[in-house]
């Protein structure tokens, strides 16, 4: 009685004595709160409130914290059990990647991405792959308008060990005048040799191995 007459709420009376709601309710029938109670009552709910709003937020965090970690761990294992060095397994990576990404609607081989890793792996499989000697391999940059295209040439020539020679026209796009790039993007960059036989070895890959795996 003189807890809830200090202000304290059914519920915290409950926790602490462990006696139940239905008993209080039933004790406290004919108490009635002054004013200056009901204000500290209603000051100690909000605190209560913010605080368990505060602690369920941390373990939200912990709880995603850890669930990122077991991800990744099981991810690593994953990747360790793989042959990088199995050319099937490479290729079978590569014909799913252009099956979601790659352009089907001419007869060349050819993919955009923002991805440097991306435009990496695609160029590693078509020379070591496919055997695509280096100069059959031409890049397209697809820029913002405010992007400097020969600074950006030199960019993806580096990183994807290509010479400048191989690179054509940039094309700007006049729809991004007046906004600002992020400093991190780098454009798209369109690879392609013009072997129409290894887009539809992939395309026969990956729709081949879909179709095995479905009606297995």
């Amino acid at each position: 009685m003189k807890l809830r007459k200090d202000g304290n709420s059914i519920g915290s009376i409950e926790t602490r004595l462990g006696i139940p709601r239905s008993t209080l309710s039933y004790w406290f029938r004919n108490i009635v709160l002054s004013e200056k109670q009901k204000k500290i009552l209603k000051k100690r709910w909000k605190e209560g409130l913010v605080f368990a709003r505060t602690e369920a937020v941390k373990w939200h965090h912990e709880s995603r914290k850890t669930h990122i970690a077991e991800v990744a761990e099981s991810a690593e294992k994953m990747l360790d059990s793989l042959d990088v060095k199995n050319k099937v397994l490479i290729e079978l990576a590569l014909a799913f990647l252009y099956l979601g990404e790659g352009s089907k609607m001419n007869d060349a081989t050819s993919i955009g991405s923002s991805d440097l890793r991306i435009a990496k792996f695609f160029v590693r499989c078509l020379t070591e792959i496919y055997g695509v000697p280096i100069e059959k391999i031409k890049c397209y940059l697809h820029l913002r308008a405010d992007q400097n295209p020969e600074k950006l040439k030199r960019y993806w020539s580096k990183e994807l060990m290509l010479p400048l020679s191989n690179f054509g026209k940039a094309s700007l796009d006049k729809r991004t005048l007046g906004k600002p790039t992020y400093p991190h993007y780098k454009g798209v960059c369109l690879i392609g040799c013009g072997r129409v036989d290894i887009q539809r070895r992939m395309m026969y890959i990956a729709n081949g191995f879909c179709e095995k795996i479905s009606n297995s």
